[in-house]
């Protein structure tokens, strides 16, 4: 891929993904039960090869395939993406039997699947999750605990579920299990949220699991979620921009045409300038994206950091662009049914899923942190004791005097340090026993 541009075709598909979303996904949305699984949506994505394609898609294809989609639907980008949570983990870590069982179903939209990781005590924390595996002494385990916002749920066929096997192990006590819905025990109810999208509730009650339901090794969930989450992050980043781009289409067009003062809205320099700054962010938040997708792909070794940027400063300027867009269009953009009204509800929430923005901050400065700790320690390996400072690397202003060299302007004598032959002391500083001051030239009294 050339820098900072897609391919043609790659931007041919996403102008078809839009026309297919507006014509086909878009009315069907538009009939969904809101809160609720809309089944004849995520049957259309099977049907239209979508979701196929986002099972055996790189990390560009699905933040293309999303934005897309955000851009006219939001409700078929989110029905896709929870689909592609919840899958994912079987598809990367199941074994053959739960690949066989699960996949064609969940590919072409027969069988909806959840992500169930967050629990009403452990959202950002997501290591310190209690859903309880309790040993069954058969080689199994049962299942105790709730969770919570949790996608798809409870209507979804089945479940990716992490529960805790090892207590006080914090993330290497986490296993990862494939819970189908009919599992006995198993319970959970719709949650009303902001966003009218299908999360709820699921509830164990002694839900019973076993060797054959294990995705992945036990104790070993934790890097089941980080990878699923480490590849979803970018393309969450590019549900957010999006919407920021609808937002922004829609300003654009709005302040156009708007009469205002004489003129149209766009006359106005401080309306100008504003979807001006608003089109800047969005495009800088894409190629941010985009260049962590990237990374994804080429399996470079920094995506943590990466993803964690894309998705923080998309969402961070998703919802000023969404904002800004409402601002500009007054009052007309509060009323219910107006797409900005529907966008400002929409956008909120990925701030916070998938790691809040707080959370991809620390992940940010930790890494940094760490790279600036093995660059220090490599350089100091590097230099042996009693070598010369690499050329180019700063030193200390004491360093840079030469033996018995008088402090600069400003700087500190250190302890201990002596003054050079003949040189007066400091301010505050006392004259040694028999040391001579400089002698002064002599005024001669005035005539």
């Amino acid at each position: 891929m050339p820098a900072f541009s897609l391919e043609p075709e790659q931007t041919t598909w996403c102008a078809e993904l839009r026309a297919l979303a507006a014509e086909h996904l878009r009315p069907l949305a538009e009939r969904g039960e809101p809160g609720r699984v809309n089944r004849p949506l995520v049957a259309a994505l099977g049907e239209l090869g979508l979701l196929s394609r986002l099972f055996g898609a790189g990390a560009l294809d699905l933040c293309l395939l999303r934005e897309s989609l955000a851009r006219v639907c939001t409700e078929a980008e989110t029905a896709l993406a929870l689909q592609g949570l919840g899958t994912h983990p079987v598809a990367a870590f199941g074994t053959p039997a739960q690949r066989a069982r699960w996949l064609p179903g969940a590919t072409a939209g027969r069988a909806v699947a959840a992500f169930a990781l967050s629990e009403p005590d452990a959202g950002s924390d997501a290591a310190a999750l209690a859903l309880d595996a309790v040993p069954d002494g058969r080689g199994g385990w049962h299942l105790h605990g709730e969770k919570r916002w949790i996608s798809n749920a409870p209507e979804a066929d089945f479940a990716t579920v992490f529960a805790r096997t090892t207590r006080g192990a914090g993330a290497r006590g986490v296993t990862a299990f494939l819970v189908p819905a009919d599992r006995p025990g198993l319970g959970g109810e719709p949650l009303d949220m902001l966003a009218p999208h299908a999360l709820g509730t699921l509830v164990f009650d002694g839900v019973p699991v076993g060797p054959d339901d294990l995705l992945g090794a036990p104790d070993q969930g934790f890097r089941v979620a980080m990878r699923t989450l480490n590849l979803f992050r970018p393309s969450v980043g590019a549900f957010a921009v999006g919407m920021a781009q609808a937002a922004l289409d829609a300003a654009l067009a709005h302040t156009a045409a708007r009469p205002a003062f004489g003129g149209v809205l766009a006359d106005l320099q401080a309306v100008s300038h504003r979807i001006a700054e608003m089109a800047t962010r969005t495009e800088a938040a894409r190629l941010l994206v985009h260049a962590a997708a990237s990374a994804y792909d080429r399996g470079d070794p920094d995506v943590p950091r990466r993803s964690a940027m894309a998705k923080l400063l998309a969402t961070e300027t998703a919802q000023y662009v969404v904002d800004s867009a409402v601002q500009l269009h007054g009052a007309a953009a509060l009323q219910r049914g107006h797409l900005l009204e529907h966008l400002y509800r929409e956008v909120r929430a990925p701030r916070i899923y998938e790691g809040a923005s707080e959370v991809q901050r620390t992940i940010i400065a930790k890494d940094l942190y760490a790279r600036h700790r093995e660059e220090a320690r490599g350089h100091e390996e590097a230099r042996g004791p009693g070598e010369a400072r690499p050329s180019g690397e700063a030193c200390s202003p004491r360093e840079a005097r030469h033996p018995g060299g008088a402090p600069g302007r400003g700087e500190a004598r250190s302890a201990g340090e002596a003054r050079g032959p003949g040189e007066a002391p400091g301010p505050g500083e006392v004259r040694r026993a028999g040391e001579q001051g400089h002698a002064s030239p002599r005024k001669e009294p005035a005539p």
